[in-house]
């Protein structure tokens, strides 16, 4: 009888025991799923006046060219004329193109590879080594130009950095903000700096 009620006593802790971490677990996938997430900014190369781009479209050597994006921001191509290109990741102008040309051709298949970026200027401030005017030459992320400036000083608010970033022919400026602490958390990614934008570190 002893033994029984020893045996019923143990089958009872370990029903507990697996309960509770039952409830643990779900407690902790809970947790995950209730760490905030960073802003979502655009992680893709945004392309600007000067960058050469060869586009390939798939068996049409005709169509297919190399190009520069000119000074009004736009490339001009074969049949469909001129393609706004400035500001546009290659994937957005690759769509772009495509949608143009299924007027004229059947299911056309696009590539966009940017073949040079010219070197744009970035303007980083404040608690950095270097602080001062950066040319970029191609895709940089904000963590790439912070490095390049020489990192943080020591007492740099690296949850509070930000990005003033001119918004095109509106002539106002939008403020964007990046934690460095979340992202060596992994609750953030950077996103790729464009000509023009200044960095803050306070």
């Amino acid at each position: 009888m002893k033994n029984s009620h020893v045996i019923t006593t143990l089958a009872a802790l370990a029903l507990a025991v697996c309960s509770f971490a039952t409830v643990a677990a779900k407690d902790k996938d809970a947790d995950k799923k209730a760490v905030p997430q960073g802003p979502a900014f655009s992680d893709e190369y945004r392309l600007g006046p000067g960058d050469k781009l060869r586009i390939e479209v798939y068996k049409d050597a005709q169509l297919s060219q190399s190009v520069q994006v000119r000074p009004d921001g736009k490339i001009t191509l074969p049949l469909v004329g001129d393609v706004e290109a400035t500001g546009n990741t290659p994937i957005e102008l690759r769509d772009t193109i495509t949608r143009s040309l299924k007027e004229f051709v059947t299911n056309p298949t696009v590539t966009v590879i940017v073949v040079e970026a010219l070197a744009s200027k970035v303007y980083v401030m404040g608690e950095v080594t270097h602080p001062g005017t950066m040319e970029l030459h191609g895709p940089t992320t904000i963590l790439q130009a912070l490095a390049m400036a020489g990192g943080f000083k020591e007492y740099a608010n690296t949850k509070d950095v930000k990005v003033l970033r001119p918004n095109g022919d509106r002539g106002n400026i939008q403020t964007l903000k990046f934690n460095y602490k979340d992202v060596l958390n992994g609750d953030a990614r950077p996103f790729y700096l464009r000509s023009g934008d200044t960095v803050i570190v306070p």
